[in-house]
């Protein structure tokens, strides 16, 4: 069980943060999210979080700015007193070829899925040396283990967060965290709303079929706690089988 842990999830608003959001606090962790989704849509995700009988922030932040992370993270420690669990799920796609894509659409993916999971993984790392314990899991992708045609930027940034789950596992292992990371396949999200149409994308899934927001959660809850205790710097996938 999680009780009296703190969990913090980036990207918590919706799709599989949301999911992991609330499979957390249905083990007995406090909850904060951070997000860029309205504010309605967050107090929404709160409500569910606390009906579960534990306590719910939600925090509008961009993690791609270092200083506002850096700022979040202080002002949960003050509220909260801990950060436990950190899961890095937000991302965004800018998708488009490469002979076609514009300098910014590359950036902006870079800047978020990567440079904004260094950023609070950064941040929160004094606390969990401090602490002597924390669980951190990233959310990469397939797309950074095998690319993707018209990703080039979103298959890099994921490939990034590759190399910074591994490198972070063995720079804080003998303080006692952990850090691990998931490989999503295409799962139903709002993400990948205009994929989920596409019979022929699911024929071509050995499991024919998207995966759900709820089984990546819980396997990025599985590598969060306890229960994997003897795992780090680990990528495990979670695709039907697309990737194998």
């Amino acid at each position: 069980m999680l009780n009296g842990k703190t969990a913090v999830v980036t990207g918590g608003g919706s799709g599989i943060g949301k999911a992991t959001a609330l499979k957390l606090a249905a083990d007995g962790a406090n909850v904060v999210i951070i997000h860029m989704d309205p504010e309605e849509t967050a107090a929404a995700v709160c409500s569910e979080i606390e009906a579960l009988g534990v306590k719910a922030k939600a925090i509008r932040m961009d993690v791609s700015d270092f200083e506002a992370a850096k700022q979040t993270v202080a002002d949960i420690i003050a509220e909260f007193g801990t950060i436990d669990i950190l899961i890095n799920c937000a991302g965004i796609t800018r998708d488009g070829l490469i002979a076609m894509m514009k300098e910014d659409q590359f950036d902006a993916v870079i800047r978020v899925n990567l440079k904004g999971t260094f950023n609070m993984i950064r941040h929160c790392t004094p606390y969990f040396i401090k602490q002597k314990g924390g669980s951190i899991v990233n959310v990469s992708s397939v797309s950074g283990l095998i690319g993707n045609a018209g990703q080039a930027n979103y298959s890099t940034s994921k490939a990034g967060v590759v190399g910074l789950t591994k490198s972070t596992a063995k720079e804080l292992v003998s303080r006692g965290v952990r850090c691990n990371a998931v490989a999503p396949g295409f799962i139903a999200t709002d993400m990948t709303a205009n994929l989920s149409k596409n019979n022929k994308l699911a024929a071509a899934i050995p499991m024919k079929r998207m995966g759900t927001a709820e089984e990546v959660a819980d396997l990025i809850f599985f590598l969060a706690s306890d229960k994997a205790a003897y795992i780090t710097g680990e990528v495990v996938k979670v695709d039907g089988g697309i990737a194998m």
